[in-house]
């Protein structure tokens, strides 16, 4: 995938995906490398990121390239009423690469169309977060020992939830089973509901997060309701705590179980499942930065330094 950008997990093919999770399993083993170092990449956040904005940083960091760029969109031009045409095409002049997250679907696609360098999306409104998805896949496989045949249970906002929606086609390559639990307002769309009955893949629906609804389940992944994608804030406090997840919900769930969530937390899983050796969520931020490493590393055509001959 060297010099494409990367705007949604489709851009990726079966093949891609595993050679990043393989790079990203090496940098895992050796994280500070000099990789970058004559490497300079713009993160550009019209939307507030801690998590990805931080790993993108650290990433790069520790393969010793340099960081320019905006954390909130009130501190660029674009409070000035620059376009986002002209924001990319003056930032591509000073950088390798942009790393971009924006509040408005398809903006990523349309910065990767007019920038001269490649884009990576970290993040467009409601639509696609395709580096969570290789973090979350890096987090499967690491926990389950292969990304086949897994049943991947979500649960929370998955009418909004970008990060549900893109490892949902992402695990569809692998011969995944889904189990969505979601309230009615919060439904997965029609659209990814047409994407699995296309593709033969089995999937349950449910309303509830009981025992008998998890049962089956290798991965456990929870959201938040994410309170700004609600135009109407009396319907955000009417869905924001109807699913917390407690220690004792994962007493009888499946030994290799684990349970992910791309995060923040608000209230949606409860402190006491922490300690528990099937959280893994903290685990998987720390993943994030091995995975965006081998992302960067893999546009621009750079190997990590502890990479076999072959």
């Amino acid at each position: 995938m060297e010099k494409k950008s990367l705007v949604s997990i489709n851009d990726l093919t079966r093949e891609e995906i595993i050679a990043i999770l393989d790079m990203a399993e090496l940098y895992s083993q050796k994280p500070r490398q000099k990789v970058l170092e004559d490497t300079l990449v713009a993160t550009l956040f019209f939307e507030p990121s801690t998590r990805t904005r931080l790993s993108f940083e650290s990433a790069v960091n520790q393969l010793r390239g340099r960081i320019i760029g905006f954390a909130e969109a009130s501190s660029s031009s674009v409070s000035k009423g620059e376009s986002l045409k002209d924001t990319i095409l003056t930032v591509s002049n000073y950088v390798d690469l942009i790393v971009m997250r924006h509040p408005i679907e398809g903006a990523a696609r349309y910065a990767a169309e007019v920038a001269p360098v490649p884009v990576i999306n970290a993040g467009d409104g409601a639509n696609q977060h395709p580096t969570q998805t290789l973090l979350d896949l890096f987090s499967i496989r690491k926990t389950q020992g292969t990304l086949e045949n897994q049943t991947i249970c979500m649960v929370g906002d998955l009418k909004y939830g970008r990060t549900v929606h893109s490892l949902l086609m992402a695990m569809s390559l692998f011969n995944a089973k889904f189990i969505f639990i979601a309230p009615p307002e919060l439904r997965l769309p029609d659209e990814y509901r047409k994407f699995l009955k296309d593709k033969n893949l089995s999937f349950q629906e449910y309303e509830a997060l009981t025992e008998e609804n998890i049962a089956e389940a290798d991965i456990l992944y929870m959201t938040r309701v994410q309170r700004e994608r609600f135009s109407d804030p009396l319907e955000y406090e009417k869905v924001k705590n109807v699913y917390v997840l407690r220690n004792a919900l994962l007493e009888h769930t499946k030994p290799n179980l684990r349970v992910l969530h791309p995060l923040p937390r608000v209230n949606e899983i409860s402190t006491d499942v922490d300690d528990n050796p099937k959280a893994y969520y903290f685990q998987q931020a720390r993943n994030g930065v091995y995975t965006r490493m081998a992302i960067i590393s893999s546009i621009l055509g750079k190997k990590p330094e502890n990479a076999p001959e072959n």
